[in-house]
């Protein structure tokens, strides 16, 4: 996570847009969300990122392409501000959000299954020309999800 005390050549904005596949926009949006912690300044005003600047970008990214909302990404920024005696909450908050992620994942794979399903049923009758029976196609897309 950046802070303070990010060493090495820093990035300007350009830069870790590039590096991170956002747009500068994005980066300014973010930051005035508060969202991206240990960003400086430097004599002439211009932002200064380092490289732990593009690896929370991307956990950023993965939050919220996993469901996490704005808000909570803002907790977790705020709680990553205060320092080390927050590490016991965001451990929690993130493994509160993982179990969230996990119950996505079993209710896609249970989405996928039946789309898999279909898929089959179609097949068949094409292939046969005849409607199939809804229990023998879904023998068949158990027998394929087992292969794969």
């Amino acid at each position: 996570m950046p802070t303070t005390s990010s060493t090495g050549p820093g990035l300007r904005i350009g830069e870790l847009a590039r590096r991170c596949g956002r747009s500068e926009h994005t980066i300014r949006w973010y930051e005035a969300q508060r969202l991206i912690p240990g960003v400086r300044r430097d004599g002439g005003g211009r932002r200064v990122y380092h490289e732990l600047h593009v690896q929370w970008l991307e956990l950023l990214d993965r939050l919220r392409r996993s469901g996490m909302s704005i808000r909570q990404m803002r907790e977790y920024a705020t709680l990553v501000r205060r320092g080390d005696a927050t590490l016991a909450q965001r451990r929690d908050m993130l493994a509160a959000h993982r179990e969230r992620v996990r119950e996505e994942i079993g209710e896609l794979a249970a989405a996928m299954s039946l789309v898999d399903t279909k898929v089959a049923f179609y097949e068949q009758w094409i292939a046969t020309g005849m409607r199939p029976r809804e229990d023998a196609i879904k023998a068949a897309a158990a027998r394929r999800r087992r292969a794969a």
